[in-house]
């Protein structure tokens, strides 16, 4: 895959989160509390000489992680000291991690009318952080010894579970591969998560 056609497939799944944000979760939330912050990024320590999210961030496709997770504020635990001198790549990571658990817990809610246990949540949150964290740094070059320290869990929820937090983490797991389909396809004919739960109930029916 040659570096224009690998930056369009990014693009494009960076739009595809923003979409089903927007169209699904968005309208489902919650009142929540905040999470706060965590601690500080690799880039406010010793030898902090990462790309920063001054540099890389701004008018990049990217930033639209860090819009949609302003909007999962029980979830997002951005840098003690965020600001334009913040590891680039801490912020993506930070922002996918939230995106993760606050759709699994909105999902789990709208379908179960439970809340997810806490295992669930950090499994989705890790495993977004490594995938996009990994699709990020690759991209710009941007390492990030968090990053490297992050391992992908098994087992995460499956499209039958959890189908758009489920479809976000497997695209994102090879994301420049040349065969790129949706994992549930059928998310596309949905206006809601409604209609997503009822698919799933019709497909237990009919299983």
């Amino acid at each position: 895959m040659n570096r224009v056609t690998h930056v369009l497939t990014i693009n494009q799944l960076l739009g595809r989160i923003v979409y089903f944000h927007a169209m699904f979760i968005e309208p489902a939330l919650e009142p929540s509390t905040a999470r706060g912050p965590d601690r500080v990024c690799c880039n406010h320590g010793p030898a902090s000489d990462r790309s920063t999210v001054g540099e890389l961030l701004p008018d990049s496709p990217w930033l639209a992680l860090v819009e949609v997770a302003a909007t999962l504020p029980a979830h997002h635990q951005p840098c003690l000291q965020a600001d334009s001198a913040c590891c680039a790549t801490c912020r993506v990571t930070a922002t996918a991690a939230a995106i993760a658990a606050g759709w699994a817990q909105t999902e789990c809610r709208s379908y179960q009318r439970t809340e997810p246990d806490e295992t669930l949540l950090h499994s989705c949150r890790l495993a977004a952080a490594a995938r996009l964290g990994r699709a990020f740094a690759t991209q710009h070059a941007a390492s990030c010894p968090v990053l490297d320290r992050l391992t992908v869990p098994e087992p995460l929820p499956g499209k039958e579970e959890l189908p758009l937090t489920s479809e976000l983490l497997t695209l994102w797991a090879n994301p420049t591969a040349n065969t790129h389909h949706p994992v549930a396809s059928w998310l596309n004919h949905c206006t809601g998560l409604d209609d997503v739960r009822q698919v799933l109930e019709t497909r237990r029916t009919d299983s």
